[in-house]
């Protein structure tokens, strides 16, 4: 059988990672962070501190163990530093059920907002996802042996009793030539005809704007499960009706109602929602306009963060032991102008730096994505081999730092629009320079950059 597509791949990797994150340290958490983000200790130090009480917790007595709660996490720095890629990268690190949210979506609710409660929802979708690859993960051996036979079946139909004479024998040898060809991927690319789903019409616009999208959906989801199934013939490639019928058969062999408890255990008691923007949900003191809602969405999330039920369309779900981690930049305001109850919630407090020309040059080139690595592997695959100097970060590190300082400061994110610039003529022109090494030294950074940096209007609106 042809190997696992990379989303496959991917997924399965996951469920392993997951299984092995549970027994980590948090001095193996942080250099485990270490690979993907620069500096920033503290907060690191703070984050694999409350993933490793998750393992501790859950070696307690239960009698004990409920009355243990998580303690919430409050991220400070400005943008661009780091906060969202540590929980990020703290969630895929775990495996647990993770949901980035930013607070500022709930300050419009009636209008355009959603309600504080649907962040619970969202993380039990995300923790069902992830019960459901397991599962899948765990019967796909035994599902891909009947995806062969129906790919067999579709490719080379039985023929009925009375059109075929004697013992099946011609039907029978064709069949094993076809799976001989079948598991060495020769037929990927055969066009068959088959039935496939027809998804229903959704209706999510019938239900308004006060989480009518999201209302829609389960009705469309409920309606589905009652309705017959609909189908229609399709011809697709081996490949793609190899993807549908693996899934179909997966689906007969798990056990959905042990998936959901699963899952619902999972988001309860791993689960972590990271809360973006906190600091703007902060009311600036008027009693009108904006700030009532504001203030609103503070009291909405309270009890979410303090510990409440949610009803969901899985269960009911208790958010006592979801670890909730809080940023924002607070330039305006102070965490001290957040409800006091709310505070109280987030007990570890965290302050992230700025970063500086050496936190950019590292940024360029140690963590495992970072950005040089990434531009290398991209001009790679139009047969051009792209080099940087160590002079050349530096310099982009530089020009990185400058900009920052010239005009709004967005951290990291600005190296982003740096390496665009700098390399445009490069990507443009690199179809045609097939064979070449294109070194980038410190005179080409400049090259590029330096009539931007001189002009300060340019650097503000290019850069």
């Amino acid at each position: 059988m042809p190997g696992k597509d990379v989303g496959e791949q991917e997924e399965y990797r996951g469920v392993l990672v997951r299984k092995r994150a549970e027994e980590l340290t948090p001095r193996e958490i942080v250099a485990e962070l270490d690979k993907h983000v620069v500096g920033q200790d503290a907060a690191k130090k703070a984050v694999a501190i409350a993933l490793r009480n998750r393992w501790r917790r859950r070696r307690l007595d239960p009698l004990l163990r409920d009355e243990v709660a998580p303690k919430n996490i409050m991220m400070i720095g400005p943008t661009g530093v780091g906060k969202t890629e540590i929980a990020r990268r703290l969630a895929t690190l775990s495996g647990a059920p993770f949901l980035k949210v930013e607070a500022s979506r709930y300050t419009e609710v009636g209008y355009h907002g959603r309600d504080v409660e649907s962040m619970v929802r969202d993380l039990v979708k995300v923790a069902i996802s992830q019960a459901q690859t397991r599962a899948r993960a765990e019967v796909e051996a035994k599902a891909s042996e009947a995806v062969e036979e129906r790919l067999l079946d579709l490719l080379l139909p039985r023929p009925s009793a009375f059109k075929e004479a004697g013992d099946g024998a011609p039907h029978s040898s064709a069949r094993d030539k076809l799976r001989r060809r079948l598991r060495r991927g020769e037929l990927e690319s055969h066009e068959i005809e088959m039935e496939v789903a027809v998804q229903p019409e959704g209706i999510a616009g019938l239900f308004g704007s006060v989480g009518g999208e999201e209302l829609g959906l389960e009705m469309q989801e409920a309606l589905g499960r009652m309705m017959p199934k609909r189908t229609k013939r399709r011809r697709v490639t081996v490949a793609e009706a190899r993807r549908m019928v693996l899934a179909e058969e997966q689906d007969k062999l798990i056990d959905q109602d042990a998936i959901v408890r699963e899952a619902l255990d999972a988001a309860q008691n791993l689960g972590i929602i990271f809360i973006d923007e906190i600091d703007k949900i902060v009311s600036s003191g008027r009693e009108h306009g904006p700030d009532v809602s504001r203030e609103g969405v503070q009291r909405d999330m309270l009890p979410i963060v303090e510990g409440t039920s949610v009803s969901t369309r899985y269960g009911v779900v208790k958010t006592d032991h979801i670890l909730f981690v809080a940023a924002g930049a607070f330039h305006q305001h102070k965490p001290s102008d957040l409800l006091p109850e709310l505070q109280g919630r987030f007990p570890i407090r965290v302050e992230l730096n700025d970063l500086n020309e050496e936190d950019f040059a590292r940024i360029l080139t140690v963590p495992q994505n970072a950005l040089t690595k990434q531009y290398v592997a991209l001009i790679e695959t139009e047969g051009v081999k792209l080099e940087f100097a160590p002079d050349a970060v530096r310099a982009i590190a530089r020009a990185a730092a400058r900009a920052n300082r010239a005009s709004q400061n967005i951290g990291a994110r600005r190296l982003h629009t740096v390496m665009e610039k700098l390399l445009e003529d490069v990507s443009f022109d690199a179809p045609e320079r097939k064979g070449e090494t294109i070194v980038i030294d410190e005179a080409f950074v400049n090259k590029k950059l330096e009539p931007l940096l001189r002009d300060e209007d340019l650097m503000r609106y290019i850069l």
